[in-house]
This record gives C-alpha cells, sequence and structure tokens, in this order.
C-alpha cells in the first residue's frame, strides 16, 4: 500500500505538531501549512499529490472555509475539517462547501485517525476522474469554464483553441501529444495551418509567462507539472 500524503492546515503551533507527529507514526507523509494564505499556496502548487486536506477553520490571513472552496475548484480530494466551532452555522458552511467530514475540537487522536481511514477509503471505492475546470499555478489563473485567463490578477486574452490546448496538456501531465493527437482532439473536421499548434503554444508560453509546456522536438508537446 503507497504512503498517502496529507496537507495540514493548523494556525496553532502545538496542535500542528501533535497532530503531525501523531499521523506520521501512522506512516502518513505530512505537509504543514500554518496560515490560511500558505495552505492554498502549497495546494495550488502541489495539489495532484494530495490524497486528502485537514483544515482547522479558524487560522489567520484565510480561514478554513475560505481555503476549501479554493480546493474545490481545483480538485475533488477529500477535505477534514477541524474546528472548536461546534455551532451548526459553521457545521452548514463546511459542507456547502463541499467539506467530506467535519471533527469538533478537543478530539482524540485515535478518532481523527479513523476518521482520515474512512475518507480515504470511501476515495479509493468511488474513484473519480479529476475534471479540471480551473488551474492554478504561481500567479496564473485559467478558468477552463469560462474561458477566461489571469495573470497575477489581470485579465489575459487567451483565444478559446488556446483554453482547449492549454487543458488537454493538463489533462495529460507528462505524457508527449504528438502534433496529429492534438489536431485530431481539438480541431477534428476542420483543416488548420501545419503550424498552428507551435503558434498557439507559444501565444499560451508568452502570455500567462509559463515554462511547463515542454517542446518534443519532431513529436508535439509534453507538460511537466513542477
Amino acid at each position: 500500500m503507497s504512503v498517502k500524503k496529507i496537507l495540514l492546515a493548523e494556525d496553532e503551533k502545538l496542535a500542528r505538531e501533535g497532530v503531525r507527529d501523531f499521523l506520521c507514526s501512522r506512516e502518513f507523509l505530512v505537509t504543514e501549512a500554518r496560515d490560511g494564505e500558505e495552505a492554498i499556496m502549497i495546494f495550488s502548487r502541489e495539489y495532484k499529490t494530495f490524497d486528502l486536506v485537514v483544515l482547522d477553520v479558524m487560522m489567520p490571513k484565510k480561514n478554513g472555509i475560505e481555503v476549501l472552496r479554493r480546493i474545490r475548484e481545483v480538485s475533488s480530494v477529500p477535505v477534514l475539517i477541524l474546528t472548536a466551532l461546534s455551532d451548526e452555522g459553521t457545521q452548514l458552511a463546511s459542507f456547502d462547501n463541499l467539506a467530506d467530514d467535519y471533527l469538533c475540537k478537543p478530539f482524540s487522536l485515535l478518532i481523527l485517525e479513523k476518521r482520515i481511514e474512512a475518507l480515504l477509503r470511501r476515495a479509493l471505492d468511488n474513484p473519480q476522474k479529476e475534471e479540471v475546470s480551473k488551474w492554478v499555478r504561481e500567479g496564473v489563473l485559467v478558468d477552463f469554464l469560462e474561458y477566461k485567463g489571469y495573470l497575477n490578477g489581470v485579465d489575459v486574452d487567451l483565444k478559446p483553441k488556446e483554453v482547449e490546448l492549454l487543458k488537454l496538456l493538463i489533462e495529460n501531465p507528462k505524457v508527449t501529444l504528438r502534433r496529429e493527437q492534438i489536431l485530431e482532439e481539438l480541431w477534428k473536421d476542420e483543416l488548420p495551418y501545419d503550424r498552428v499548434i507551435d503558434v498557439y503554444i507559444k501565444n499560451l508560453r508568452k502570455k500567462l509567462q509559463i515554462d511547463c509546456i515542454k517542446t518534443v522536438k519532431g513529436v508535439g508537446y509534453c507538460y511537466v507539472e513542477k
């Protein structure tokens, strides 16, 4: 069984370290975030590597509900909410934003472990293909549903085919897609001029200031996560 990776976002140092040490003793790999903004930054950069997220609600900079909303823009990873707030409103807000479970403080570490195991088991029993609706990466956000792009919060003028090309590459990480495959997928019966893909790739790199699309000389292109 592979080691499961967990993002733990908790601003209270002693609580965070206690949960981290316990989960590590149970052979989980834990990445820590000390506040909401750090959690968003880490998840945006590494979201495909996490098997589960544990979020405290009351955190500085961004609270747990705000972090949960950002996570749900790009991923269906299981999320467990931790909070000292036991009121119904907080619980409803968590579930309205698609939290998978909720645990009130103070809690038993053994109960936490069982909740995590149950969520991981449920995710394994019900695998879902990750539908990419948004892509977030170091100042870049691309909304594939709205066909909009942003660089450091500023609108970027992206053509529809540029958006579709980026989405196709992202959905096939570390796979070299041949020009013929891309043409067949995106243009179907249309017959664009021979170097149209090269032009669109050049435009994406320039407009979004990204270097994650690699040219495989004489073959095609590959999306490489960093």
